[in-house]
């Protein structure tokens, strides 16, 4: 028994699915959408089921698979009624059971809110990066719910009509659908602004053949230089623009229609690229081109994978027209995007991972929403910046950019080379030191335009990012990997603190017991601390006391007589103090001290004593390289008093760009902290670098940090480190 609902299906898949067994399965799936959707009505007043066999339909004309056409035909059945995912899955295999839950799970999203907006692109985004088929499915659904807005209330059709060019038309220009995402604006626009509609509408109409009369002269002008000049086969269109796109030209561009004067389009369709430069000869020698209206976009293609050649030129009785020239493949890819390039083949066997990677590999937008979808670090700040994230530096990309290889980066306008080094890697970005564009040394916040050739210089032994990187970084995914650096290495300070301050803490100290996580976890697991770092951390934060850990390290509270006997042993220290180096010795009276200058210890520093034979005890920091070839027996404990009052000498070494104002700006950072300066030496290196080496007069260890993080916050310097050369 023949159904004629199926047979006008079949019509539109049967010129490339030809497998028995595919046509059997689709069967089988529209007559369970049938029987499922029995009795439900649209609000148009026809059966439900000619909903699904309408987005089928559409996907169809993409050529989607036997398992997207038996997905849309099911979209709505686990929804809405009694059949359930599980039955899906024994009937038709868990791929097709996937995509119908995935398309289930969009359709029950909301955009009302700022917050769920958020959330709910967020999950439509995730699904499209599992499996970019759900989208296609969910973009034919709109399709054909915005082709049937009439039946419903105007409130209704203004949300779905608005959420539709928010969301869906992008979508679809995204994935280069061109005809789907014309129609899909085109209808929207009439129920979200119905007087800019018709009079945009009228206003085509108006002259209409007119308009019709002058695309065809062209069309026969064109054919005839194209025999004279002996080019054959090829094809000519003519087009007006769709209303939408006019539209926002007035609205945007603040426009006249007759100020648009690009409103008609030639299309010239040939046979291999060589021809598409060859017509446009052609077309520049007899027609007068528009200067700055030239877009190649067959050598640099759209991140949706248009190709095609532009050019905007002057007919002879003053008409002006865009012509558009393109091979037979391009042309397919300019009206059905991805899909064309993914359209099922039954000679052809792909799994789904296959046909997704493919899609990256085409698609270099889709391949970064792979990659951010895959990095759970990307979601840590909630859904608003991951959306963030993929709206701005992915789908709203405008700036294209070149690798020193060739390969073309898609980043937000007013990116930076920041932008571009934490696009291409993480690592690249945290290391970066210099970037040169087109072969030219630019300052870090030099913003990049469409063409640049980006190289980015790194060091292994960069400092990494600074704050003011958050000011220059245009994009989200850059900002987002600062602030994580940012946050780890403030974290990493934190703990080295803590731990300097529990080591100290311990000496003296005698016990068999180790600080390590099972005695963090065992004394400190209701405070949520659980590791030796987390110990350290909370140390170095002033939220948990040394005196604290020692008391649970020797398995006894601190009393009085305690922390008499505490300020009984700090008294007799001040005593040794060593009043010209500031350092103490237990023991001795009037020890004879001196500085390591291969160190320079300042107050603040780990410090330790060598008896030397002939300088007496020389004082190094713990973490002087010298150390390690001491004899053991001629270490001695030391420490710092705490009434210093005197000066030390400290080094730095600094590294940045050849700016020639960069010394004067370190200069005046040290001069405006109050620290005194003995010494600047300055040098340019053959990597066009400025290295400052400068000696100052500092108090302790933390005034001299303070310092750095300072001087770090100068724009064009790399790294400031302390030197002990």
């Amino acid at each position: 028994m023949s159904d004629p609902l199926f047979e006008s299906l079949a019509q539109s898949f049967d010129s490339y699915i030809k497998r028995e067994s595919d046509i059997k399965l689709i069967e089988k799936a529209y007559f369970l959408a049938k029987e499922k959707h029995e009795g439900q009505m649209r609000k148009s007043g026809e059966p439900y089921i000619t909903h699904p066999i309408a987005v089928a339909k559409i996907l169809a004309e993409l050529r989607g698979g036997p398992a997207t056409l038996i997905s849309a035909l099911l979209h709505d059945t686990v929804e809405d009624t009694s059949l359930t995912l599980k039955e899906v899955e024994t009937m038709f295999g868990s791929d097709i059971a996937q995509l119908v839950d995935g398309v289930t799970k969009i359709g029950k999203l909301s955009f009302n809110t700022k917050a769920s907006a958020a959330d709910n692109h967020q999950k439509m985004l995730l699904a499209m990066a599992k499996d970019i088929r759900v989208i296609l499915i969910k973009i034919a659904d709109r399709l054909h719910n915005v082709r049937t807005l009439e039946s419903m209330s105007p409130e209704k059709q203004y949300k779905i009509a608005s959420e539709t060019l928010e969301i869906y038309a992008p979508l679809a220009h995204r994935l280069g659908i061109f005809r789907i995402k014309a129609e899909l604006e085109d209808r929207s626009l009439r129920y979200t602004d119905p007087p800019m509609y018709y009079r945009v509408s009228n206003m085509i109409q108006t002259k209409k053949n007119e308009r019709e009369s002058s695309i065809n002269q062209v069309i026969e002008d064109i054919k005839e230089m194209f025999t004279t000049s002996e080019l054959r086969d090829f094809e000519i269109k003519g087009r007006i623009k769709n209303i939408y796109s006019i539209y926002k030209k007035m609205t945007r561009d603040s426009r006249s229609f007759e100020d648009i004067y690009d409103l008609l389009a030639v299309r010239i369709i040939v046979d291999r690229i060589e021809t598409c430069y060859q017509a446009l000869g052609i077309i520049h020698a007899n027609f007068t081109p528009i200067p700055r209206r030239f877009k190649d976009y067959i050598a640099v293609p759209k991140p949706n994978m248009y190709q095609s050649l532009h050019t905007t030129v002057l007919s002879e009785d003053g008409t002006l027209f865009e012509v558009q020239i393109r091979t037979n493949e391009m042309d397919q890819i300019a009206e059905y995007g991805v899909a064309a390039h993914w359209a099922y083949k039954e000679n052809k066997t792909y799994s789904k991972e296959r046909e997704q990677f493919e899609i990256a590999q085409k698609l270099k937008w889709y391949g970064e929403l792979l990659k951010m979808s895959e990095d759970t670090d990307e979601t840590e700040g909630g859904a608003e910046e991951f959306v963030g994230t993929i709206k701005g530096d992915i789908l709203d990309a405008n700036v294209y950019v070149f690798t020193p290889k060739g390969e073309v980066i898609e980043l937000p306008k007013g990116s930076t080379p920041i932008d571009f080094a934490y696009r291409i890697h993480t690592d690249v970005g945290n290391k970066m030191v210099g970037a040169l564009v087109n072969n030219r040394i630019v300052t870090l916040d030099y913003e990049l335009n469409t063409g640049d050739i980006v190289s980015v210089k790194i060091n292994k032994n960069s400092a990494g990012p600074s704050d003011d990187w958050l000011k220059i970084a245009k994009s989200q995914h850059a900002r987002h990997k600062i602030k994580g650096f940012l946050n780890k290495k403030n974290i990493d300070s934190i703990i080295a603190i803590g731990k300097d301050l529990m080591e100290r803490e311990l000496q003296g100290v005698k016990t068999t017991e180790t600080i390590d996580d099972k005695f963090v976890k065992l004394h400190f697991e209701k405070n949520l601390i659980f590791t030796v770092s987390d110990l350290y951390e909370e140390i170095g934060k002033g939220n948990l006391s040394t005196k604290t850990v020692i008391s649970k390290l020797l398995g006894q509270d601190f009393d009085r007589e305690l922390q008499l006997q505490r300020q009984m042993d700090k008294a007799a220290r001040q005593l040794t103090t060593h009043s010209e180096t500031g350092v103490i010795i237990e023991g001795l009276s009037s020890p004879q001290l001196k500085l390591a200058n291969c160190c320079l210890p300042i107050p603040g520093d780990p410090i330790i004593g060598y008896v030397s034979k002939q300088s007496g005890i020389v004082i190094h920091t713990s973490f002087c390289p010298n150390c390690k070839t001491f004899e053991e027996n001629r270490l001695i404990e030391a420490f710092w008093s705490t009434n210093i009052t005197r000066k030390y000498p400290a080094v730095m070494k600094i590294v940045g760009g050849n700016k020639s104002t960069l010394l004067t700006e370190v200069i005046s950072a040290v001069n405006a902290q109050t620290i005194s300066i003995a010494e600047v030496n300055a040098m340019t290196t053959t990597n066009l670098e400025m290295v400052i080496k400068i000696k100052v007069s500092i108090t302790n260890a933390q005034s001299l940090q303070t310092l750095m993080v300072n001087l770090r916050k100068i724009s064009d310097i790399y790294t400031v480190e302390r030197d002990f050369k």
